[in-house]
């Protein structure tokens, strides 16, 4: 395993730490308002930075203890999201994070993990010549108005 970060001509790759929770779809907004209130989870020139999976399928049986209480069938909860997102590698922001997560998640038990990992940075090189940039492509991005274009109009 590769244990120190390292470069290429266009990049850095950075150790950080990768958080994941899951929880309904619902939920996200709230628990995400939390966590960029302590890590705005900046990327290069850009913040706010998570993906979140498509909904799925959750699946669990409350035990005795459980604050559903306990319970003989297996449940099923459709809508169910996973998001992840990038903090950096000290323990003191994640614990933050991972609380914020808890006191805004709607679950007795949430699903939050965290991995450290490898994770590649921009070193921010001009290429606005690239073919393969979406600025140089067609594309639904292409038809929304650019925030400069319309402060000017």
């Amino acid at each position: 395993m590769i244990d120190s970060g390292f470069e290429t001509k266009s990049l850095r790759m950075e150790l950080l730490l990768l958080v994941t929770f899951q929880s309904p779809a619902a939920d996200v907004e709230r628990i995400m308002e939390a966590v960029v209130a302590i890590a705005p989870l900046r990327m290069g020139e850009y913040d706010g930075n998570a993906y979140q999976s498509a909904q799925g399928i959750e699946r669990y049986r409350p035990l005795e203890g459980a604050a559903a209480g306990a319970e003989i069938e297996l449940r099923r909860r459709p809508g169910t999201v996973e998001v992840s997102f990038e903090l950096p590698d000290d323990q003191a922001l994640a614990a933050r994070v991972v609380e914020a997560i808890f006191q805004a998640h709607s679950y007795q038990e949430p699903v939050i993990r965290i991995q450290p990992l490898l994770t590649s940075r921009s070193k921010g090189l001009d290429d606005r010549a690239n073919p393969n940039r979406w600025w140089n492509t067609t594309g639904d991005w292409k038809t929304a108005p650019r925030p400069e274009t319309i402060a000017a109009e």
